[in-house]
C-alpha cells in the first residue's frame, strides 16, 4: 500500500499539468493562421525568418509600443508584460528657480501691502476690510516689537555697541559723566591762554552786544584769556574799554556779513581762526564751545 502511494506521488510530479495557456495552445488554429505559422516555421528551419531577424522584430515592437500604435496595442494581445501606453511628453526644462527676494525687497513689499490694506479699509470700510488691515498691522507691530526687544538685549550683551557707556542717559550716569566732563573742561581752559586768544566783534548800537559784553568779560577774567574787542561801527563798549576799530579783521577771520556779537578763537601756533559763534551766549556755553573746538575729537561726543 505504501509503495503504491509513493509511486502515485512520483507519477503526479513527473507528469506535466496542463495550464490554461497550454490548453489554449492545443486548440485548433484557423487554416490561415496555421498556414502562416507553418510558413514561419519553414522559414526558421531554413535559417532565415521571412519577417526579418529577431532584433528587427524587437525594434519594431518597441517603436510601435512607444508610438502607441492602435493596431499594436489594441488588436494584438501581447500579454501582461508588454506595455502600450503612449510615452508621456517630456516636461519642458524647468526654468531656473527665481532668486529669493532680498530682505529690503521683502520689507518694501510688506509696507506696500500695509498701505494697500489701509487704503482699502478707508475707501471700503467693511468689517472684513478693516479686520484684515488691523490683523496685518498687528502682525507688523509684533515684528517691530521683537526687533526692538532683541536690539536692546544685544546692546546689553555687547558693550562695544552700547553708546550709553559713552554718553549715559540715566540720571546717575549722566551726572557722573557731566562732572567728569566739567573737570576736563576746567583743566583745558586753565591753560587755554597759553596758546589761544579771542576776537570779540561788536557794534556800539547793538543791544545784544551790550548784554553779551559783560559775559565775555567774565570768561576772560576767570581763565586769563586775552580778548581783543573790535568795533565794527567805531563806537566803544563798557566791557572792553581798550577796543579797536575794524580795519578788515572781520573779513580776515573768514566772517561774512555784519552779524554781531561774534566770537572767533585764534590759534597763535597755527595762525588759524576758528569761529566760536554768533549772538548772545551764556558763559557756560562759551566755555563748552572753546573746549570742544580745542580738545574734543570731531564725532566723539555723538
Amino acid at each position: 500500500m505504501r509503495k503504491a502511494l509513493t509511486l502515485a506521488l512520483i507519477l503526479s510530479v513527473a507528469s506535466p499539468v496542463l495550464t490554461p495557456a497550454t490548453a489554449q495552445d492545443l486548440t485548433p488554429l484557423p487554416d490561415s493562421v496555421s498556414s502562416t505559422r507553418d510558413a514561419g516555421d519553414d522559414g526558421r528551419d531554413g535559417g532565415q525568418d521571412s519577417y526579418g531577424s529577431a532584433d528587427d522584430l524587437g525594434s519594431a515592437d518597441r517603436v510601435a509600443a512607444q508610438t502607441g500604435d492602435d493596431f499594436y496595442c489594441r488588436e494584438r494581445r501581447l500579454g501582461t508584460w508588454f506595455y502600450c501606453d503612449k510615452p508621456k511628453a517630456r516636461p519642458a526644462e524647468q526654468r531656473s528657480a527665481q532668486p529669493a527676494r532680498s530682505s529690503a525687497e521683502q520689507l518694501a513689499a510688506i509696507s506696500k501691502q500695509l498701505e494697500e490694506l489701509k487704503a482699502r479699509a478707508i475707501l471700503e470700510p467693511t468689517p472684513e476690510n478693516i479686520s484684515h488691515y488691523i490683523a496685518f498691522q498687528r502682525e507688523q507691530l509684533d515684528r517691530a516689537s521683537s526687533f526692538a526687544d532683541m536690539w536692546q538685549r544685544t546692546i546689553w550683551q555687547n558693550p562695544d555697541l552700547d553708546y550709553t557707556l559713552q554718553r549715559p542717559v540715566n540720571q546717575l550716569g549722566k551726572r557722573t559723566w557731566l562732572d567728569s566732563r566739567n573737570a576736563d573742561r576746567e583743566r583745558v581752559l586753565s591753560r587755554i591762554s597759553q596758546r589761544y586768544g579771542v576776537f570779540y566783534f561788536y557794534s556800539s548800537a547793538c543791544a545784544a552786544c551790550e548784554t553779551f559784553g559783560p559775559i565775555m568779560r567774565s570768561v576772560s577774567d576767570r581763565f586769563g584769556l586775552t580778548v581783543m574787542a573790535i568795533s565794527l561801527d567805531g563806537g566803544p563798549t563798557r566791557a572792553f574799554p581798550n577796543y579797536t576799530v575794524d580795519t578788515g579783521q572781520y573779513k580776515a577771520m573768514g566772517m561774512r556779513g555784519q552779524q554781531v556779537p561774534a566770537l572767533v578763537l585764534f590759534d597763535t601756533v597755527t595762525k588759524q581762526p576758528m569761529p566760536i559763534g554768533y549772538g548772545v551766549m551764556a558763559a557756560d556755553e562759551v566755555m563748552n564751545r572753546i573746549f570742544t573746538l580745542t580738545s574734543v575729537k570731531p564725532g566723539s561726543d555723538f
